[in-house]
């Protein structure tokens, strides 16, 4: 028997007893082991005969425990607002004067981000009213960390628009990514790849991959993609229909 099966049968035993007798009147540690060996064969039999209410307190436990994670989850995006949403050293995009903010972590080496990212960039475009601000999050080994490096150090160097353009590229890269193949990604953007290799074990480079880490901690988060949509968290990829809901119910807020 599980503890949740137990947790259900001993309620619906307490609940049954209660209803019985006033509860004044009711003290189960008074009862005789025959009286106990009784209500377990009237628990067993109830149970047997209506199997879906174990269900039914499964279904409310856990939409207790979604509720109690969601009120958790403002919480700490509250208390985490201004290293959210002014940073100063997160990429800015969509519409920065929004009336509604996502927010992603990401990793290029994560297929669910690359799947994401499409699809975040049709909303942003469909929408129009989105400040969306990217916060690099590499957590999938080395080659996470190289291109990661590389974007930031892309942004220092050379500003925002190169920025984007470095992280498309980053996100629809097959390949390995090598020192090599950076490189040559610097060249395909037209940029100075010295000065962006050398800015990639820069300290300022590190501090940002560092206080990313810092806040995603803060924020519980150990998987990509993880988007903050306002005050709320969204664990994991979303299709664009997902997407496009939980933006016009935010609007209503």
């Amino acid at each position: 028997m599980t503890p949740l099966f137990r947790a259900a049968t001993f309620g619906m035993a307490f609940a049954g007893l209660a209803l019985a007798a006033p509860a004044q009147a009711f003290d189960i540690t008074d009862m005789s082991e025959t009286e106990r060996s009784t209500l377990r064969d009237e628990i067993r039999a109830y149970l047997l005969d209506n199997p879906e209410v174990i269900m039914e307190a499964v279904a409310i436990l856990e939409q207790r425990q979604a509720d109690a994670q969601a009120m958790g989850d403002v919480e700490m995006v509250r208390a985490n607002s201004e290293a959210l949403l002014n940073d100063g050293h997160s990429w800015v995009g969509g519409n920065p004067d929004g009336d509604i903010t996502l927010i992603e972590f990401t990793d290029y080496r994560c297929s669910f981000c690359r799947r994401a990212h499409p699809e975040v960039e049709q909303l942003l475009e469909s929408d129009g009213n989105i400040r969306f601000i990217l916060k690099e999050f590499p957590i999938l080994g080395e080659e996470s960390v190289l291109s990661s490096r590389f974007a930031i150090a892309v942004k220092q160097i050379a500003g925002d628009d190169a920025y984007k353009a470095a992280h498309d590229m980053l996100i629809s890269y097959r390949g390995n990514i090598t020192p090599e193949a950076l490189e040559r990604m610097a060249g395909e953007l037209d940029l100075d790849a010295a000065a962006i290799t050398a800015q990639m074990t820069s300290d300022e480079v590190t501090q940002v991959i560092a206080a990313n880490h810092a806040l995603a901690g803060r924020l519980q988060i150990s998987g990509t993609p993880t988007f903050v949509l306002q005050d709320q968290l969204l664990r994991g990829y979303m299709p664009l229909a997902d997407m496009q809901r939980l933006v016009a119910e935010a609007r209503k807020d």
